[in-house]
């Protein structure tokens, strides 16, 4: 297997438009991630890219960011992680299943 590198930084421009988003943006993205999400293990590059595929979505806003926003939700409680979440080609995310974990 090639070595891949942890999925790439916000450029300044990207940082700017994610700095703008209102709270309901950021609920619309979380809500989208979490639609998308199984009881099922998914590869992370499929959730974000479909997320991204969402009618409501806010323009410009990159992969990595809404990537940034799954590791939250993995933070939260809100899903659960494998792999390697620094690299969405390499993980994979599903709703809890665990007793005691936060269902979305």
């Amino acid at each position: 297997m090639s070595y891949e590198p942890p999925d790439r930084e916000l450029d300044s421009e990207e940082r700017r438009r994610v700095a703008e988003l209102t709270p309901a943006q950021l609920r619309a993205i979380d809500g989208a991630l979490l639609k998308l999400a199984h009881v099922e293990w998914r590869k992370v590059a499929y959730v974000v890219g479909f997320a991204m595929t969402n009618a409501d979505r806010t323009l410009g806003i990159p992969d990595i960011y809404y990537a940034q926003r799954v590791r939250l939700l993995v933070e939260q409680g809100k899903l659960e992680a494998q792999g390697f979440l620094d690299r969405m080609r390499y993980s994979e995310v599903r709703l809890p299943t665990r007793p005691g974990l936060k269902r979305a």
